[in-house]
């Protein structure tokens, strides 16, 4: 079994609630759920604010179930994500060495997928709460592209609207290829993962 050291903590930013459920920045907690799903994995409200499930993440050699992990989402608002980050990489011993945050990134094309682990927030709300309640940025992130808003429609408008209907199957496949990735951090290792997304 793993020590908690070596066990990740995968975070999937988005605000709570119905109303922006299907919105594009919500798209961590979108992809956070399908990796659950995968798993067969349930959520269960946590006294840090959140919803954390028990997974085994992807398959070892040989069909044995992979790794432990810990997947969230926070019952919080992007703004104030940080607090529930926090309290819950303490409850459970975890550092930002084991951190991986997935959101959605304006500064990515749509459907573009990148592992980066340190470096700025790009006006992230959730991004800059997390690293101002660490007190670094040092930690992994999984950035989700969906593109700048067209014309001169405002960032926060667009980021808090919904993926368009007709083009849900196009977002379904690439939340499969992000929990794909996820799943390659957890097993093969964050470097690994990372080179095999960025030269696929």
């Amino acid at each position: 079994m793993q020590s908690n050291q070596d066990q990740w903590l995968i975070v999937g930013l988005g605000n709570p609630g119905p109303k922006y459920a299907n919105n594009r920045h919500n798209a961590g907690h979108i992809v956070v759920e399908a990796l659950a799903q995968t798993a067969g994995a349930t959520f269960s409200k946590h006294r840090a604010g959140a919803y954390v499930a028990n997974a085994r993440i992807g398959m070892l050699p040989g069909g044995r179930p992979g790794p432990a992990a810990l997947l969230a989402w926070l019952d919080s608002y992007m703004n104030t994500s940080g607090m529930p980050v926090t309290k819950l990489m303490k409850f459970y011993g975890i550092t930002e060495e084991r951190l991986l945050v997935v959101h959605d990134e304006l500064d990515l094309d749509p459907h573009t997928l990148r592992l980066k682990r340190g470096g700025g927030e790009g006006g992230h709300n959730g991004l800059r709460s997390i690293s101002q309640m660490l007190g670094t940025k040092d930690y992994h992130r999984l950035r989700f592209g969906v593109g700048r808003p067209p014309g001169r429609m405002d960032p926060a408008d667009y980021v808090l609207s919904d993926f368009p209907k007709r083009e849900l199957d196009e977002w379904a496949v690439t939340v499969r290829l992000a929990a794909e990735a996820i799943e390659n951090v957890v097993t093969l290792g964050f470097s690994e993962a990372q080179q095999k997304l960025h030269t696929a």
